[in-house]
């Protein structure tokens, strides 16, 4: 089944984290290019797409220390990730099934609680498990013939991988509930009317744009920006207080040098020069 092929497969790239045979990782002055690279298959996630974006978030992007963020996309002009690799749901258990999606949530609240910024820079479809993905950055830039969608119920299952949650933290409840009973696709304009997407952009814009939002992030206090995404995700918890959590994390920036500098900064009319520490 799939979780064997995972384990052996993950202690093979562990041995080698850049080895990567469907991701693309490469340095763009200080950001990260992310790149989901089955063009053929629409970059669908396949299993072995999935052990390397767990072996990624484990183990490679926490040490890029001096990295500004991460813009995750997808290869070739069509698809951001036009969903799940089907081919590997053929046969499967319920068992397996429980343990599939639990996996692929564990992968994508690696996302959400990463403390730079990640932005999707979604390039063409992002359906089913794309759609979770991009719903698991902390901002989606669009071109213009994006298409989103969680067409999940056409195969007679549901999203797995945070689909169910995400999207009516996105778009609301009701039509969250529509989308994902009728299986309905909606394009960038309408994604961003509904909340899903933070800006459109021309077709083959959206990397730049995701880019420049980061590069403008950088200039931000390092930890004050990790407090921000740790605050956010507080409020859909419901086991602990988000406010409470606001309150605590402001003291631990007031108690930061990068306060000291930018109160500083701020009182001498300079630009302060943030240190993350």
């Amino acid at each position: 089944m799939l979780l064997p092929i995972f384990a052996a497969n993950f202690k093979k790239i562990n041995n080698n984290i850049m080895d990567y045979k469907n991701l693309e990782v490469k340095n763009s002055s200080g950001i990260i290019i992310l790149t989901i690279n089955r063009e053929k298959a629409l970059n669908a996630l396949n299993d072995q797409t999935m052990i390397e974006l767990h072996d990624f978030f484990t183990n490679v992007a926490p040490r890029r220390k001096k990295a500004k963020g991460i813009v995750i996309t997808g290869a070739g002009e069509k698809s951001f990730v036009a969903g799940a690799d089907i081919k590997e749901f053929v046969g499967m258990d319920e068992k397996a099934a429980m343990k599939l999606a639990k996996r692929g949530q564990d992968i994508f609240f690696m996302i959400e609680r990463f403390p730079k910024p990640i932005i999707a820079a979604v390039n063409g479809f992002a359906l089913g498990g794309g759609c979770e993905l991009a719903m698991a950055c902390h901002m989606r830039i669009a071109s213009e013939k994006a298409r989103f969608g969680q067409p999940e119920v056409n195969l007679g299952i549901i999203p797995g991988y945070g689909g169910t949650q995400r999207l009516i933290q996105h778009v609301g409840k009701g039509k969250a509930i529509e989308l994902m009973m009728t299986g309905d696709m909606i394009g960038a304009a309408e994604a961003k009317g509904l909340g899903l997407v933070n800006h459109v952009v021309p077709h083959g814009e959206s990397v730049k744009k995701a880019k420049e939002i980061i590069k403008k992030i950088g200039t931000k206090a390092p930890i004050a920006i990790g407090k921000v995404v740790e605050c956010a995700n507080a409020y859909f918890n419901g086991v602990i207080d988000g406010y409470s959590v606001e309150v605590e994390e402001f003291g631990t920036c007031a108690n930061s040098e990068d306060f000291k500098e930018g109160a500083s900064a701020f009182a001498e009319r300079r630009a302060a020069k943030f240190q993350g520490k």
